[in-house]
């Protein structure tokens, strides 16, 4: 079983196949053969049955002419006594007919305890020592006398012979056939599946592939999978690249002014105070600039290694917001950026608070990132049934339909031509991804072009006792 386990799909076809057909055969002998004889003779005795029940309800004066065409008609031997009189048979000419049989004590004998019964019916299986043969005696008292019905069950020795032989020569037949066809089904179908292995190997190789049609419904939708799986590996290498190209120009870009300031105040502005200072500022807060960098990239691969568990508390949403909010004091008043808020004065939320800061944090960095010309971030705060509904926009210039699936993807970024950021690390949403799965709350994204875009997430929310 093993050793089928791991075989070709050719070779289970051919083996499943066989053994259907091999199992067909069996119950094809087993009802013609073994069971033959036991059908036979049940349909005899059910009918001769019949036939004493209806002769039961014969009137009188009829049953003589009833026993001789039923006699004739079913192809049995019929002896009939009636009251005070010679007894009559009908049919007894037939082969293997015992009821003519005069000097048979057997059946004299049961035909004697039969009369001097008070038993109205009675039936017994007989063997027919001449002929060897078995039969069935059906004896009946009716008003007008007493009746034996005899009939013949058959040998059957001959019919099975015939049959057995037929059936040898079916079973090498049917076998033959049916590993033609397995073999010619099993090439068939193992045939697109080999094909698409072959083109899917090469995937890895980065050639482009095509998967064409098989005109099999599961085999399609196969390579219709490859198909889709082939362009995100094409659009995932892009994105590594561009993720390179991203990640090498921010971390490049604080370490060139690093070494930048770091050197002009060594040469040069050492010995003024103000010029120090304001040199060593910038210094400072690039190297900030890139402790965040290394954070985020630390942070999203330590949960999306399931490393961070979620410990849940209840807090007030609402205040949690503004407390963020106050860190972009600097920007709002030395980039002129504004937030405005629509919000209630409390929502209880049950969350991982720190976590849930990461995530707000980072979608107000993005928008700030992206928003347009009027430099406005919308947050809002809405109560829906069991959660609340935190949605946070930008005025930007929106994002494609057909980006939409990949903006949460730690290797997406939506200027391909990039620009430094505001604030942030360009791998913000990533990061909000994994936190709200692990919370289980819904998430995602509203946006049109030109118009600006809308993320949202819910959060649990906590009822007032």
């Amino acid at each position: 079983m093993m050793k089928l386990r791991n075989s070709s799909y050719k070779t289970k076809i051919l083996f499943f196949f066989i053994t259907f057909s091999v199992f067909i055969l069996l119950l094809l002998w087993l009802t013609q053969v073994v069971y033959l004889r036991y059908s036979y003779e049940s349909f005899q005795i059910k009918n001769l049955d019949k036939i004493a029940n209806s002769i039961k309800n014969t009137s009188p004066s009829n049953v003589s002419l009833v026993l001789e065409k039923t006699a004739y008609v079913n192809n049995i031997c019929v002896e009939y006594y009636p009251n005070n009189s010679f007894s009559i048979k009908y049919n007894n000419l037939i082969p293997g007919c015992i009821l003519n049989k005069d000097n048979n004590q057997e059946i004299q004998s049961l035909k004697e305890d039969f009369l001097n019964s008070k038993e109205e019916s009675n039936s017994i299986r007989l063997l027919n020592k001449e002929y060897e043969t078995r039969g069935y005696l059906y004896e009946l008292k009716l008003n007008s006398g007493v009746v034996f019905l005899y009939s013949n069950l058959e040998d059957l020795s001959t019919a099975n012979e015939v049959i057995r032989n037929q059936l040898i020569y079916l079973t090498i037949i049917v076998i033959v056939v049916a590993s033609m066809i397995s073999v010619f089904l099993a090439r068939r179908l193992s045939e697109p599946i080999n094909d698409l292995t072959i083109r899917a190997k090469k995937l890895g190789s980065g050639e482009p592939v095509e998967f064409p049609k098989y005109g099999a419904k599961e085999v399609d939708e196969l390579a219709n999978v490859l198909t889709h799986a082939e362009a995100d590996m094409l659009r995932t290498n892009e994105l590594q690249r561009d993720l390179m190209a991203n990640v090498s120009h921010d971390l490049k870009t604080p370490l060139t002014l690093i070494r930048a300031y770091a050197e002009m105040v060594r040469d040069i502005s050492y010995k003024d105070d103000k010029k120090r200072e304001e040199n060593c500022n910038i210094i400072i807060d690039e190297s900030n600039r890139l402790t965040t960098l290394v954070q985020d990239i630390l942070t999203l691969s330590r949960m999306q290694a399931t490393a961070d568990d979620i410990e849940l508390s209840n807090f007030d949403l609402v205040k949690d917001i503004n407390d963020i909010l106050r860190r972009y004091e600097v920007i709002k008043e030395t980039e002129s950026y504004k937030f405005v808020c629509d919000m209630p004065s409390e929502a209880i939320v049950e969350a991982d608070k720190s976590k849930l800061d990461q995530v707000i944090y980072n979608l107000i960095n993005n928008a700030i990132n992206y928003t347009g010309k009027d430099l406005t971030v919308y947050i809002s705060v809405k109560k829906e049934k069991d959660t609340y509904k935190v949605s946070i926009r930008d005025t930007g210039k929106g994002i494609k339909t057909e980006d939409i699936d990949f903006i949460w993807n730690k290797y997406y970024k939506n200027d391909k031509n990039h620009k430094r950021n505001v604030v942030g690390t360009g791998l913000g949403l990533s990061i909000v991804k994994t936190i709200l799965e692990k919370h289980g709350f819904k998430f995602g994204v509203k946006s049109s072009v030109g118009k600006g875009t809308t993320f949202y997430f819910n959060v649990k929310k906590v009822s007032k006792k």
